[in-house]
């Protein structure tokens, strides 16, 4: 016998299923679906019928099976144990659920998202009877040997705390704490709370953005930065390098943590993020990388649905530990296979599409996402920041898909494969004549105090190089490079010695991987005094290219990246003193 908040299954059409007469359903609140009792969220209301998306397979499912009510809106547990951990795009652990089910994940399930029975050792750091605001902190604990994680009031609660326990081991069952609210309810604090992954958490307000996100990846920390709390999109065809840029944006940036979303992913790339980041040493503290990465793996045999939430849940992650005090990375590989999942369930509500067969919400849904970016001062009064870098896979690369052009509308840092690049193995194949960041400017002040007062200089002389090539390299397809006079040929020479030694890099190297921003500057340095000098040479003293080429000074810079390790930049000055001393 059904209960009068209990509707039935009228219709199904893949991962969406309608019900009739279910008037107290609420739009996006969390429903039970079926006798196993699938995870789905209200997505419409028309009259009398009541539109559900699924976030599990719906094979099997029948008409006349119960809909419940949960009550409440799609929402993600936050509490200490989140990092370090694999969660599918309902935020479900998929280490938990292997132990459950196997390899396969197996429908019904809804294991905790963290161990509710882990002890952890919790320092109390407020009293009985002071006042909180929301995400006030009252205590803290480890949650790695690098994150602190810190116990917040709830966003939407203010009030009095009247009971308060002492620093010690408690579970996240146990209460730390009671606040008494202005209008004379009692909220309970726990180690966990919830929130609804659709519905941003509130801030203080928002802060200028004026800090760069160092990647120690050298074409975007010189010529495309992008700065904490910004928002990046890297476009690319197949085969361009979008996933390996992602990786090392992961392992390598200097955000606090980073959370990466595989949203739709084949499964072998998500395979190869998990042995690499769990093999990882983080450059900053030398312990596993994992201790500060989430990871997000919707792959692309699992529900279409959730594909579509996986992106909410971590983003919404991200904005919890913002409010601590962190710097948050997410990397959302990819948007498109996000995008493809709205068509695939705007398909099924019969909606009118529009081009290319995207919802015409799609501009708004992604305007929503990356609105969720930022540098902010949160309601603690800490400042944090969400940095999101989102991979699109056009079809065919072609950059004038609704994807792309509707990313590059909300994004301010984009940086375009390129896959001519990518398949002649320049990595990373970011096209530096597409390419383009919005922050450097904003962020140039900084690059003056801790990097040098020349970065701005050095920076628009090495552009104006590649520009240059650019156009020279229409007159060598049609006449050849021989006649061209000397100075243009040192132009076409200094600009191979930035592709090949500067903007590419080797994942795969220990002293290029990772290069640090004085090592940066320093190569740039190095490539402008030695076209500074040659430019004398040609014009001053009518030497040709091809004898300065003789000397192996060219070849030399290039090989700069290898030779020198990261932490002896000092060994740049031994090159520029044999720049310095060249002569014919």
């Amino acid at each position: 016998m059904l209960n009068k908040k209990t509707a039935v299954i009228y219709g199904i059409n893949g991962p969406v299923v309608t019900v009739k007469d279910a008037p107290w359903l609420m739009m996006k609140e969390m429903v039970f679906v079926g006798e196993e009792r699938l995870i789905g969220e209200v997505i419409a209301v028309h009259g009398d019928s009541t539109i559900i998306q699924v976030y599990e397979e719906t094979s099997g499912l029948k008409l006349g099976e119960p809909v419940e009510p949960a009550g409440a809106s799609m929402s993600v547990t936050l509490g200490p144990g989140l990092l370090g951990n694999i969660f599918d795009g309902i935020e479900r652990p998929l280490r938990t659920i292997k132990d459950e089910s196997g390899a396969f994940i197996s429908r019904g399930l809804r294991p905790d998202a963290v161990d509710m029975d882990k002890k952890w050792d919790v320092k109390i750091t407020a009293a009985a009877g002071d006042e909180v605001n929301p995400c006030s902190i009252i205590g803290q604990t480890d949650e790695t040997t690098i994150i602190k994680h810190k116990i917040m009031v709830p966003p939407d609660v203010k009030g009095t705390i009247t009971e308060i326990v002492k620093s010690g081991s408690y579970t996240c069952r146990d209460v730390l704490a009671k606040v008494k609210k202005s209008d004379g309810s009692e909220i309970e604090i726990k180690l966990v709370q919830e929130w609804p992954i659709r519905t941003p958490r509130p801030i203080a307000k928002r802060e200028p953005i004026a800090l760069p996100l160092i990647t120690g990846q050298r074409i975007i920390d010189v010529l495309f930065p992008l700065a904490k709390g910004g928002t990046a999109a890297i476009p690319g065809g197949f085969g361009t390098g979008k996933t390996m840029t992602q990786h090392q944006l992961a392992k390598w940036s200097d955000a606090d943590i980073i959370i990466y979303i595989g949203c739709g992913e084949r499964g072998n790339e998500m395979t190869q993020v998990l042995q690499d980041f769990t093999g990882l040493t983080d450059p900053k503290s030398g312990q596993p990388l994992m201790n500060r990465t989430l990871l997000i793996a919707n792959t692309s045999n699992m529900p279409v649905a959730a594909r579509e939430a996986s992106i909410y849940t971590g983003v919404t992650i991200a904005e919890y530990y913002r409010d601590m005090g962190y710097h948050v990375a997410i990397m959302a590989d990819s948007t498109s296979r996000w995008a493809e999942a709205l068509r695939e369930i705007s398909g099924r509500l019969e909606e009118m599409p529009a081009e290319e067969g995207f919802p015409a919400y799609l501009p708004s849904r992604l305007s929503e996402f990356y609105e969720r970016a930022g540098y902010v001062q949160t309601l603690n009064g800490n400042e944090g920041s969400v940095t999101l870098i989102g991979a699109v896979s056009p079809q065919g690369g072609d950059f004038s898909e609704p994807v792309t052009q509707n990313t590059k509308r909300f994004t301010r840092c984009f940086w375009g494969l390129d896959k001519s690049l990518a398949y002649a193995r320049h990595y990373p194949a970011i096209n530096w004549l597409t390419s383009y960041s919005e922050y450097a400017d904003s962020i140039s002040p900084w690059y003056m105090e801790h990097v040098s007062k020349e970065f701005p200089q050095a920076r628009a002389e090495l552009m104006a190089i590649l520009r240059e090539e650019s156009s020279l390299m229409e007159i060598v397809k049609l006449i050849g490079a021989d006649v061209l006079p000397e100075d243009q040929k040192l132009t076409l020479e200094i600009a191979r010695v930035i592709r090949v030694g500067f903007l590419q890099q080797n994942a795969y190297h220990i002293n290029d991987t990772y290069v640090p921003m004085n090592k940066q500057f320093l190569m740039v340095k190095v490539i402008l005094s030695l076209y500074d000098k040659c430019q004398k040479f040609v014009n001053d003293e009518a030497i040709p290219v091809s004898q300065i080429k003789k000397t192996g000074i060219f070849d030399e810079v290039v090989k700069m990246k290898y030779d020198i390790e990261n932490d002896k930049p000092e060994k740049f000055d031994a090159i520029l003193k044999k720049i310095d001393e060249l002569k014919f």
